[in-house]
């Protein structure tokens, strides 16, 4: 964090004309703190991925820009973008870097960067093609599930959920670690499901929605909210922030609560299996209940 005597605050402005900032201004937290809240304040600047649908990309056919969009609207700003993989250095070349000011998709606990209040809530979920008759499979301890080729991103949560029920002696594996603008593991999971080369498939709940909703016919998708094994699959997904820019933290809080059933449209739209607090789905009939 910044203070106010005169080194620190010539390194601020130093790094404002290293980040390329038309017009930064410089704001003092509630803590006291130097805080560039804003590369530019005509300017919603947003930190995406350039190619990873659902969530975001370079011609703003992703949920993540369609959330965008609204908030530039409300807040009657030029919408504008920095585009970085989202792989290693993601926070620190964009957001850390003050190139952008908000993250549209931020899990709560990463302390990369500040969370914002959530604005939804969703889970790793089973898709299945249906007549398989694993339609109705809520856990993957379920005996049916036994001996069948699963798909698994490897190194996520599910896969310790997976191995502790025994599924990783058949499961095929898919790589986390990607180049967003050449692969997609989801994208590839989804086809050998449709192929036939795999019986089932666990990915995170916006992609298994969405490549679900894509597939003709479509997919069978079943959030997993009830694991009793291994890490819990539920997860609050919120907007990150930099850590000193508090007021603009929480105007971002004032807009998604003011505008949840607008987002929770958005995303549903989109396939993503929203839960509530008590990991009911969240449908187009109680489309304003927040996460």
């Amino acid at each position: 964090m910044f203070g106010c005597r005169p080194a620190l605050l010539a390194l601020v402005l130093f790094i404002a004309c290293f980040a390329g900032r038309d017009a930064a201004r410089a704001q003092v937290n509630d803590q006291g703190e130097l805080s560039i809240e804003l590369v530019d304040p005509k300017v919603l600047r947003i930190c995406a991925d350039p190619r990873n649908l659902p969530f975001s990309n370079d011609k703003g056919e992703g949920f993540e820009n369609k959330i965008g969009e609204l908030f530039a609207e409300k807040l009657q700003k030029k919408l504008d973008y920095m585009f970085f993989p989202q792989a290693t250095g993601f926070v620190r070349v964009t957001l850390g870097s003050h190139r952008c000011d908000v993250i549209m998709g931020f899990p709560q606990g990463d302390d990369l960067a500040q969370a914002t209040n959530p604005y939804y809530r969703t889970a790793y979920a089973l898709v299945v093609k249906p007549g398989s008759g694993l339609e109705d499979v809520t856990l993957l301890e379920d005996e049916r599930l036994k001996g069948k080729h699963i798909g698994i991103v490897a190194g996520t949560p599910p896969a310790t959920n997976m191995a502790i029920a025994g599924l990783m002696g058949n499961a095929k594996p898919y790589p986390l670690m990607i180049d967003t603008r050449y692969d997609s593991s989801a994208e590839a999971m989804i086809n050998d499901l449709n192929k036939g080369e795999i019986d089932a498939g666990v990915l995170w709940g916006p992609m298994a929605g969405f490549y679900a909703k894509k597939s003709n016919p479509p997919l069978h998708v079943t959030p997993l909210v009830k694991e009793t094994t291994g890490p819990k699959l539920v997860y609050r997904i919120a907007m990150g922030v930099r850590n000193a820019d508090q007021a603009w933290k929480r105007q971002l809080n004032r807009l998604i609560q003011e505008n949840q059933p607008a987002i929770n449209k958005i995303l549903l739209d989109f396939g993503v299996p929203l839960l509530d607090e008590s990991d009911r789905p969240i449908g187009p009939e109680n489309a304003n209940k927040s996460p």
